[in-house]
């Protein structure tokens, strides 16, 4: 019996994945299809994925071609597999030509010409075609931009301020104008992503969400940690028992522009510590232990009283049965690294937790530990642009930060614009 193999990600099934499957199934006997997991997938750049696995093995089960279905989860798996099921032959779309030469040294290879005129990307394009301006032309602005073009079917434009010619808005202005653009956008009928805050106090913040509900349009915050693979990951072990009831959340959020003090700085044109790291310190806080707590306690140090620019800043969170705190600067370094406290054990994210792809798993007994790996490209910019697109396709706001969660966000800031806070 002649072995074949074949792998892809198989997203949207469509002719040319079919035409590809008949002809490697008529190079032998029995074929085994490889679907590339998630994660995997993310790894090699395709980060725009319309099915999950499970959808996309259904739909390849559903041609009555494969007579074995595996995964591919890592690297270097291909060998193994050909290895471990005694393949004869390895094929693979001709776009590929001479990239798999490598296994000809474990069993024949076989490029075959790939159907024209019709691929994934194109289908995915075509089926999610979004048009983004910007509003906000900062550093953060030109990394939201740059990162566009890693993902299929959306499209920017510069728009000046002119939203006639756009879907969807990106918002990065200074959060004292967040409100005002937010609402023009919304008005003008447009989906919204926004750097967070969303607003600067609770009651604007949800006004802007109860907007957007009201036209059908998605708004949603722009905090990149909220949407890259290890944070997701993090949150869902921590949630899990794993390191049983968490306890306390500890971390550390700041950063000097141009790697020296801001002191003696025009402040009036930059964000402060508050609104620039606030509300990721707040993030896993709100989303590990909920979005209500018993008492806030906020101390922070004041470069400029006139305009609340606090270069330091700490938050101390009580909640029913645990407790959580972050220190955030513009005018302070530290590590920065977080820490899940809980009763059997903790996790451990090194410096910068916010850009991590990799955490720990620890305990008292050292043998137990785990590692945990996770690629991280953008900086999560471009996973948070897919996740929007989707939500705009959908037409329902983005779970990977619920309404609840923002208001919380601009509710605590608006704490400390209003100076019920310790200054030092």
């Amino acid at each position: 019996m002649i072995k074949v193999i074949t792998y892809g990600t198989y997203d949207m099934l469509h002719y040319g994945h079919i035409r590809l499957l008949e002809r490697a199934k008529a190079l032998g006997d029995y074929l085994i299809v490889g679907i590339t997991s998630d994660d995997y997938d993310k790894t090699r750049g395709k980060i725009n994925l319309q099915q999950s696995l499970m959808e996309r093995v259904e739909a390849v089960k559903a041609t009555g071609l494969a007579d074995e279905i595996i995964i591919e989860e890592y690297e270097g798996q291909k060998i193994d597999d050909i290895r471990r099921l005694d393949v004869d032959i390895f094929t693979v779309g001709s776009d590929w030509e001479g990239y798999f030469d490598y296994l000809n040294e474990y069993c024949k290879v076989v490029y075959l010409p790939r159907t024209q005129g019709i691929s994934s990307s194109e289908l995915r394009a075509e089926k999610r075609k979004l048009i983004i301006g910007t509003i906000g032309d900062g550093n953060i602005s030109k990394k939201f931009i740059h990162e566009m073009k890693y993902v299929n079917g959306v499209e920017y434009i510069d728009c000046n301020g002119d939203l006639d010619n756009v879907d969807a808005v990106y918002i990065a202005s200074h959060p004292s104008q967040h409100y005002n653009d937010v609402k023009r956008a919304l008005e003008a009928g447009k989906h919204v992503i926004c750097e967070s805050p969303i607003a600067l106090t609770f009651k604007q913040c949800s006004e802007l969400f109860e907007m957007a509900r009201g036209r059908n349009l998605v708004l949603t915050d722009a905090i990149k940690t909220a949407y890259s693979t290890a944070y997701s990951r993090l949150l869902g072990v921590a949630k899990s028992g794993r390191i049983g009831n968490i306890i306390s959340v500890d971390f550390v959020c700041t950063s000097l522009e141009d790697g020296a003090s801001i002191l003696g700085a025009d402040l009036s044109r930059k964000q402060n510590s508050i609104c620039a790291w606030g509300p990721t310190a707040m993030l896993p806080i709100l989303q590990l232990l909920g979005d209500n707590c018993k008492s806030i306690l906020i101390t922070s140090m004041l470069l400029d009283e006139q305009i609340n620019y606090d270069g330091f800043t700490k938050l101390d969170f009580v909640f029913d049965k645990a407790v959580a705190s972050a220190k955030i600067a513009k005018a302070a370094k530290a590590e920065g690294e977080l820490v899940i406290t809980g009763s059997k054990g903790y996790i451990y994210v090194p410096a910068p937790w916010w850009k991590t792809d990799y955490f720990e798993v620890r305990f008292e007994n050292s043998t137990e530990n785990k590692r945990y790996f996770y690629q991280l490209d953008g900086e999560g910019i471009r996973y948070e642009i897919v996740a929007f697109a989707r939500a705009v396709e959908s037409k329902k706001n983005n779970f990977f930060i619920k309404e609840s969660t923002s208001c919380a966000i601009a509710g605590i800031i608006e704490k400390f614009y209003s100076g019920n806070c310790t200054f030092i």
